[in-house]
């Protein structure tokens, strides 16, 4: 079992995952003007999640006007990315799916076997990264639950403290 976790101030683990606007996003590919926002979710069968990203929907404004790009991406197959972007109103958004195991594991994700018949066999928890314009990471928070997310509006907030005092990131492994 892999308990590795992607480390700030490092780069961040290579991932590519197909979207709902019919393109292939891949890391390696971003160019922000400032940050990615990387957001991992449970998946369809989530309703913390469907409130998780109704909100980053809402936001993304505000993360846009901060040079944010913002992307979320689950385990699920096409079928239940598509049903979460209609069921959930999600318009703006850009949707990831079939995010395959290892690369989960690689970023350190947290998997979970369904306990409901509504839940897929497995499903990584839910992760939120924020990138730097190099793919390091600057910042994470991985759940082994759907609760206790960054909130995001706060997480906004940080966006302009981070930008406005040059704030380095914090958080790396000490030997």
């Amino acid at each position: 079992m892999k308990l590795d976790r992607p480390t700030p101030k490092h780069k961040a683990p290579k991932l590519s995952f197909e979207t709902l606007n019919s393109e292939t996003w891949n890391i390696k590919d971003q160019n922000p003007e400032n940050f990615t926002l990387l957001v991992f979710y449970r998946g369809l069968h989530c309703p913390i999640c469907k409130k998780y990203l109704k909100e980053l929907e809402e936001l993304l404004p505000d993360f846009k006007e901060k040079g944010v790009e913002v992307v979320a991406v689950s385990m699920d197959d096409e079928k239940r990315a598509r049903l979460s972007r209609k069921d959930w109103d999600l318009k703006e958004l850009t949707l990831g799916y079939n995010l395959d195991l290892e690369k989960a594991q690689d970023w350190g994700l947290y998997i979970s076997k369904g306990i409901k018949e509504e839940e897929p066999e497995i499903f990584s928890e839910p992760g939120l990264f924020l990138l730097n314009k190099d793919n390091e990471v600057y910042y994470s928070a991985i759940n082994s639950n759907p609760w206790g997310r960054p909130y995001l509006p706060s997480f906004v907030k940080a966006i302009d403290f981070i930008l406005e005092n040059d704030y380095p990131a914090r958080g790396e492994y000490i030997k």
